[in-house]
C-alpha cells in the first residue's frame, strides 16, 4: 500500500522536548523572559489575537520567573512554556498578566486551532492542553492521597508523603479502517451531524495487544469479524489525553449491526467514499470526518489503495 501524505493535526511542527533541560532550573529561568507562553483556561482553550491567531505572549509579560509553568520544549533558540490562567492570576493578578500581552480578541478551542492555525501553533497548543489537563486532575497521590509537588519542568509529580512519582497519562486507543476487500465499514454516533460517518475506534484494555483491541472493538461496535489488521500511523488526540493508533483491517463481509455505542454502522462502496472525499456529497449523501483527524487519512489510505485495483466489472 502506498500511503497518501499525512495531513492530520498535532503531528507536524512538534517542539524539541529538550528533556535534559527539565532538571536545569537555572537554564529555564534564563529562557523564561523571552520564552513563548501558552495560556490555558479552565475549559482547555487558549487566547487568540485580533487576527484569530495564537496570542504570542512572552514570559516577561506574565511574571519574573517560570514558577509552576510547564516547560514544553524548544524551537531553535526559542523556549515554550504552558501555564493555566488561574495559576498566573494567583501569582501576579489579572491586569498585570494580560494587560501588556498585546491585543487579545478571544479564546480558541483546540479543534478550531487545528483547522485554522499553523502546524507549529496547533501542535504546541495540543501538547500544552494535554499536560495542563493531567496536572489539573492529578494533584494528589493515587496511592496515599498526599499532595503532589511538580518537578522536572512540570513533567513529574512527586509525593513527599510516600515517595511515589507520577507522570503524564496517555490513553492508547485504536482507530481502524475496516474493509471486506471491496467496501469500507463506517459507523456514526447519534450525537454527530446528520450523515456524518467515521472509522471505528476504541480504547486498549489492560493485558490486550493492539491487534486484539482492533478485533474486539470492531466486533463490539458493528458485529463484523476482523481477520487481520496492520498498523499505519498514530496521532496525539488530547481530548483529553488519547493517542490514536491507526490501523487498516481485513474483515468478513458480515452484515453490520447497530448497538449501544453506534447509532448506525454500514458498508460503503468505493464510489460512495470517493464522492465524499471529493466533496460531492455536502448537500446529500455521506459526510466524512474532518481532515484534522487521522480517521480521514485512514479513509484516504483505503480509497487510494482501492483506486489502484483493477475494476472487477472490466476485462
Amino acid at each position: 500500500m502506498t500511503l497518501p501524505a499525512s495531513r492530520f493535526a498535532f503531528v507536524d511542527g512538534a517542539l524539541d522536548r529538550a528533556d535534559a533541560l527539565r532538571d536545569n532550573r537555572d537554564a529555564l529561568q534564563a529562557y523564561w523572559p523571552n520564552a513563548w507562553v501558552v495560556l490555558i483556561d479552565a475549559d482547555g482553550r487558549t487566547r487568540a489575537d485580533a487576527e484569530g491567531r495564537m496570542a504570542m505572549i512572552r514570559g516577561a509579560e506574565l511574571s519574573p520567573s517560570p514558577g509552576d509553568a510547564i516547560f514544553l520544549g524548544m524551537q531553535g533558540d526559542d523556549a515554550w512554556f504552558a501555564c493555566t490562567e488561574a495559576g498566573v492570576e494567583a501569582v501576579v493578578g489579572v491586569e498585570v498578566a494580560f494587560g501588556t500581552a498585546g491585543a487579545v480578541a478571544g479564546r480558541v478551542d483546540l479543534r478550531t486551532a487545528a483547522a485554522q492555525w499553523s502546524a507549529l501553533e496547533s501542535t504546541v497548543f495540543a501538547q500544552a492542553r494535554a499536560v495542563v489537563h493531567w496536572r489539573q486532575r492529578h494533584r494528589h497521590c493515587g496511592a496515599c492521597g498526599g499532595a503532589l509537588v511538580f518537578q522536572r519542568g512540570g513533567w513529574q509529580g512527586h509525593c513527599d508523603a510516600c515517595g511515589l512519582d507520577h507522570y503524564p497519562r496517555t490513553d492508547p486507543a485504536v482507530i481502524v479502517a475496516v474493509t471486506d476487500g471491496e467496501r469500507l465499514l463506517l459507523g456514526r454516533q447519534a450525537s454527530w451531524p446528520p450523515r456524518r460517518y467515521s472509522t471505528l475506534a476504541g480504547f486498549v484494555e489492560p493485558g490486550e495487544t493492539l491487534e486484539q483491541t482492533v478485533a474486539r472493538e470492531v466486533m463490539e461496535e458493528s458485529g463484523v469479524r476482523v481477520r487481520a489488521s496492520r498498523y499505519l500511523a498514530s496521532q496525539p488526540w488530547p481530548f483529553p489525553s488519547s493517542l490514536m493508533l491507526g490501523f487498516i483491517a481485513d474483515a468478513e463481509p458480515d452484515a453490520p449491526q447497530a448497538n449501544e455505542e453506534l447509532e448506525d454502522a454500514r458498508w460503503f462502496s468505493r464510489d460512495e467514499v470517493g464522492a465524499a472525499l471529493r466533496g460531492e456529497t455536502r448537500e446529500a449523501g455521506l459526510l466524512l470526518s474532518p481532515s484534522v483527524s487521522i480517521s480521514r487519512w485512514l479513509i484516504e489510505c483505503w480509497y487510494c489503495d482501492q483506486s489502484r485495483r483493477p475494476d472487477p466489472d472490466t476485462n
